[in-house]
């Protein structure tokens, strides 16, 4: 009789062993701690492709001609620098034969033309408003603004106003709007 009982109680030990520690241990800490490393692996492989891409963006931009970059810097500087761009106003209104007499800088919101994949309302250029009185003849205000155009900085003429005169010098009322990357 023991015969017969010892391979039944052997077999209800392995089955109270399975379900009462195995299956518990298999499908509590050991599933999380798999479905942890799944999710470590994927964020390896995402880690590893985005090294992979940042490795690749870093050697194309410096396949890029300095030159060139330092042009881009100028045609969209990555700050507005105030000081230097009154003063090259001045130097380019003074070669023009224009006389500057007052220049107001207000900051504007994201310039509206700036489209991208960002979310809405995020942009990735800012835009300064910069209105600028001058006085001149009208081929100085030509030779000023064929200046303005030929100049490496993105710039649009937003507006500008002449009041008359008889003596053939006019006084300009003239509106930009100068971008810069953010």
């Amino acid at each position: 009789m023991n015969s017969r009982l010892l391979p039944v109680f052997a077999l209800l030990s392995a089955a109270g062993i399975f379900f009462g520690y195995v299956n518990p241990v298999w499908t509590g800490p050991i599933a999380a701690a798999k479905a942890s490393i799944e999710l470590d692996n994927q964020a390896l492989a995402a880690a590893e492709q985005y090294t992979a891409q940042q490795n690749d963006l870093a050697a194309k931009r410096n396949a890029i001609d300095p030159a060139d970059l330092a042009k881009l810097a100028a045609f969209l500087p990555d700050s507005v620098d105030n000081v230097g761009l009154i003063l090259d106003l001045n130097a380019l209104a003074a070669r023009s034969g224009l006389s500057i007499s007052n220049i107001d800088i207000t900051t504007s919101p994201a310039a509206e033309g700036a489209k991208s994949s960002l979310p809405s309302g995020v942009s990735l250029t800012g835009s300064v408003d910069l209105s600028l009185s001058a006085v001149g003849t009208y081929p100085s205000l030509k030779s000023f603004l064929a200046g303005m155009e030929r100049s490496a900085r993105l710039l649009d003429v937003q507006n500008i106003s002449v009041k008359g005169s008889e003596t053939g010098v006019y006084t300009y009322e003239i509106k930009l709007r100068l971008y810069w990357l953010r």
